[in-house]
């Protein structure tokens, strides 16, 4: 009956708590990464968010730590360094005692014809949104393995799948990334790692100098995709939800 079924949720919530977990979200000062940091610090977790602008990531601190118990690290660094990246992750480490959860959100875009994209664009795009997240990745495995697993979450778009004009380096970016995710799950399962990723559709933030309030009223809120990534991270680990899409329910006709 329902309380029975009521009682084995809370059984299963329990023993896939994220309380005391450590954390760290790239790109987490504002927008998407933002979401899923307040979200993971109300459950408990400790977490470190990274970036580029100091401003961004003073701002950023009230509103996390506001969210909840879970103690906040707020870390400058450009994931398309590869040492930054790596400080960030012993960083870390070295201030909650280990870690376990990566969320990959650091992404930009740039949306122009292929004929009137500079190579630096091109760069940038590549350079953030894939090798960042390999950057990140490679960086954080020796210490997942040293606490015996871990999650990695990467935060694609389905422009990775449904490419469009105006966007060929994102899309093909993110279509990397897809690939990327696919493969490295393959890799570290075995080390009960779990790699998914998340392909959100239109999202109501000011990514790419957008104006967050411009559809508000039908795109998915930033906290609709956290609540997806926590999700992933409570999942029973007998199976493994490895790709989740996730749409506007009724976007604009």
């Amino acid at each position: 009956d329902d309380g029975d079924l009521a009682h084995r949720w809370a059984i299963v919530m329990a023993v896939h708590s994220l309380n005391g977990k450590v954390a760290i979200v790239t790109g987490g000062s504002r927008g998407i990464g933002l979401a899923i940091a307040r979200l993971l610090v109300a459950d408990g977790v400790k977490v470190a968010i990274t970036g580029r602008s100091v401003r961004h990531l003073s701002a950023a601190r009230p509103k996390i730590e506001g969210a909840g118990p879970g103690p906040l690290e707020t870390l400058q660094a450009d994931v398309r360094q590869y040492g930054e990246v790596e400080r960030a992750m012993s960083a870390t480490v070295a201030r909650f005692g280990g870690l376990d959860i990566v969320i990959n959100n650091a992404g930009i875009g740039i949306f122009t014809d292929v004929a009137d994209m500079t190579p630096d664009q091109w760069a940038e795009v590549i350079d953030t949104n894939l090798t960042g997240v390999f950057n990140a990745c490679h960086a954080a495995l020796p210490h997942l393995r040293r606490r015996g697993g871990g999650f990695i979450v990467n935060i694609s778009s389905l422009a990775g799948k449904n490419p469009f004009a105006g966007a060929a380096a994102y899309c093909a970016s993110k279509a990397g990334l897809n690939a990327f995710s696919e493969a490295l799950m393959q890799e570290v399962r075995y080390d009960d790692i779990r790699v998914s990723y998340v392909m959100p559709g239109s999202v109501a933030t000011a990514f790419s100098g957008g104006d967050e309030s411009k559809g508000a009223d039908w795109k998915i809120a930033p906290e609709e995709v956290a609540e997806v990534v926590l999700n992933l991270l409570r999942h029973n680990p007998r199976s493994l939800p490895s790709r989740v899409e996730l749409r506007p329910s009724k976007p604009r006709k």
